[in-house]
């Protein structure tokens, strides 16, 4: 059987990230992650669907891996999923496929719910359900007694659900020329395509079956959704320090950490796992790092504390405070700058994008950035702000608001100088003593 492996998205929700197949969770792009897992359920066959814009990318994939894959480009992006799958119908053909989204992070158990289910059974088709005890805004299944689909609810009004099985795009179809025929007929102004052929594959009787599913899931669909999948791959990931990482006597090492090659950490720094450290990064004096992934040959410099917060590749700190924050490649922190990350009334935080404010869901979120950017000294960022890439932030500002890609960011500071009228060298610190002690 194929695997159908959707990586086309353009990623517009997690901008300034410029695409999330490639955010380096544990040294590993999140496609290398998606691979193994298909891997590791027995399938060795994948069809990647990609676009123009991660189309080289995605062709050096897999290739270490001992996985056939094959790599098509989606030429019309805008035509979302059925546009995704139609792309692939020259490489398919009629036999079994299995389709998957690669921005659905799920267990290996996934994977072989749906193939046993496939293996003993008759259906067309077979779709994994995951069992949700709180309402998600999806697609939601109708069931019949006898585990079959009468039915794919989009979005359902709170309480409206017509059952708690969440449809996740782990599906298997026993004819993909099948699916392919009424893809090309689907017709709708405002339902994606793929649903709407679901929907006429059920109505004309043909046999659908849901798979309960209850492992982990995770769609990366937000920025803020970064760390919850660090915090998966890493729980499910072996903990290793490389022999090569030189750590201080005087560091203190908490937890479950995974430290890689040439990795310095120095006297007075604290690592509480979960944490992963990249190759070649440095864990300065006094620095603190918690809960986060640390890429390769980053810096977290002097007096620096990272708190639950996802760092690409080249990372530059010093004297910092980074909390719950996703930061990309090649970026750098003057002295005393900090992410604030909760609000003053402890609120949930929203982050506004396409000119409109998104809820989180999370009470705490700090700084989202994309690539090459440089932070001057003594600035402070409040929650939730995005920076773009190849943008310069000047000094000394108070950044309440996203900064588009390209930018150069500078503020004015107005002094107001009066006459001093206290005696400096009468200042009597011999008292002040006292009254500290």
């Amino acid at each position: 059987m194929k695997v159908l492996l959707l990586g086309a998205g353009r990623s517009k929700r997690m901008k300034p990230i410029t695409d999330k197949n490639f955010l380096n969770f544990l040294g590993k792009p999140l496609i290398e992650w998606q691979l193994e897992l298909i891997k590791n359920a027995g399938l060795d066959e994948v069809v990647i669907v990609g676009g123009k814009h991660n189309l080289e990318k995605l062709v050096l994939c897999g290739k270490n891996l001992g996985i056939d894959v094959t790599v098509i480009e989606q030429k019309d992006l805008d035509a979302g999923m059925c546009g995704a799958v139609l792309a692939a119908k020259d490489k398919i053909g009629s036999e079994p496929v299995l389709i998957f989204s690669s921005n659905d992070v799920v267990e290996k158990s996934a994977f072989e719910s749906v193939l046993t289910a496939f293996e003993a059974g008759e259906a067309e088709g077979y779709l994994l359900g995951k069992v949700v005890h709180t309402y998600f805004p999806g697609g939601y299944l109708e069931i019949s007694e006898d585990g079959c689909i009468k039915n794919i609810v989009e979005k359902p009004e709170k309480g409206k659900e017509p059952s708690n099985l969440v449809n996740l795009v782990v599906h298997i179809h026993k004819d993909f020329a099948k699916l392919v025929s009424y893809l090309e007929k689907a017709k709708s102004d405002s339902d994606d395509l793929y649903e709407v052929a679901l929907g006429n594959m059920i109505n004309d009787g043909i046999k659908m079956k849901a798979v309960k599913y209850e492992g982990f899931w995770q769609p990366i669909k937000f920025p803020w959704h970064v760390n919850k999948v660090f915090k998966f791959l890493f729980e499910n990931a072996e903990k290793t320090t490389s022999k090569s990482a030189q750590i201080s006597k005087n560091a203190i090492i908490k937890g479950d950490v995974i430290i890689g090659e040439n990795v310095k950490i120095l006297e007075g720094a604290t690592v509480n796992g979960p944490v992963y450290i990249g190759d070649g990064s440095v864990i300065a004096t006094n620095a603190l790092v918690r809960e986060s992934n640390i890429g390769k040959n980053c810096v977290i410099g002097f007096s620096t504390e990272v708190a639950r917060s996802f760092l690409g590749d080249d990372v530059w700190t010093h004297s910092n405070y980074i909390g719950d924050s996703v930061i990309g490649n090649n970026v750098s922190f003057g002295a005393g700058t900090v992410t604030g990350n909760l609000r003053l009334d402890e609120g949930e935080i929203s982050v506004t994008g396409d000119n409109k404010k998104t809820p989180t869901g999370e009470c705490k979120l700090g700084l989202i950035t994309g690539d090459n950017v440089r932070v001057g000294i003594n600035n402070s960022f409040m929650p939730g702000v995005k920076i773009g890439s190849d943008t310069f932030i000047g000094a000394g500002l108070v950044i309440a608001e996203n900064i588009p890609a390209k930018s150069f960011v500078k503020g004015e500071v107005t002094l107001k100088i009066t006459e001093n009228k206290v005696d400096i060298s009468k200042i009597n610190r011999d008292e002040m003593k006292k009254k500290i002690k």
